[in-house]
């Protein structure tokens, strides 16, 4: 349970605000998507903060992200960025956010959003790992928890509720 952490292009003032959780987004808004996949916590989480994985998988269904297209510095403070690629239009979408909190291989929080929209102010991610057995093994799983605050969604609404479910989809596609 040791935090990654490590230097940023943040100011003080800012990592504290960030260590603190500071938001002004409605965390009344939001929803919440489970999944067990066959993997251990530490194949997902690297999924979620390797710049190689993120391209193979971080997109809804019906997309792509070019690998040269996705930028992480996985640290509380730093940032990444990523570009979905629409397959039948090629509309792009660049998405981007700062890493709140980082606990290797259980907890990761981030804000999801504009490249430069402002941090407090931008959707939060939280993604927590917990292996679905006491052994920790691959064929036991990990049960993985997506909570998104700060919009709403909902089943069917072909926006965040449903880009997440799909992109989670290609998660496991990914692990599989």
């Amino acid at each position: 349970m040791v935090p990654i952490v490590g230097r940023s292009g943040i100011d003080d003032a800012a990592r504290i605000r960030l260590a603190e959780g500071a938001t002004m987004i409605d965390t009344t808004k939001g929803f919440t998507l489970v999944r067990t996949y066959p993997a251990t916590p530490e194949q997902i989480f690297t999924a979620w903060t390797d710049a190689d994985a993120i391209s193979q998988w971080w997109h809804p269904r019906g997309a792509t992200t070019p690998r040269d297209a996705v930028a992480v510095d996985p640290q509380v403070g730093g940032r990444y960025t990523y570009t979905m690629v629409n397959e039948d239009t090629g509309d792009r979408v660049v998405t981007a956010g700062i890493y709140r909190e980082l606990t290797a291989n259980e907890r990761l929080v981030f804000t999801w959003g504009e490249p430069d929209g402002d941090p407090e102010a931008t959707p939060v991610v939280t993604i927590t790992l917990e292996p679905s057995s006491e052994s920790k093994s691959v064929s036991a799983g990990t049960r993985l928890t997506f909570d998104l605050r700060g919009v709403e969604g909902s089943a069917g609404d072909g926006f965040f509720y449903d880009g997440w479910d799909s992109a989670l989809d290609s998660l496991g596609d990914y692990l599989a």
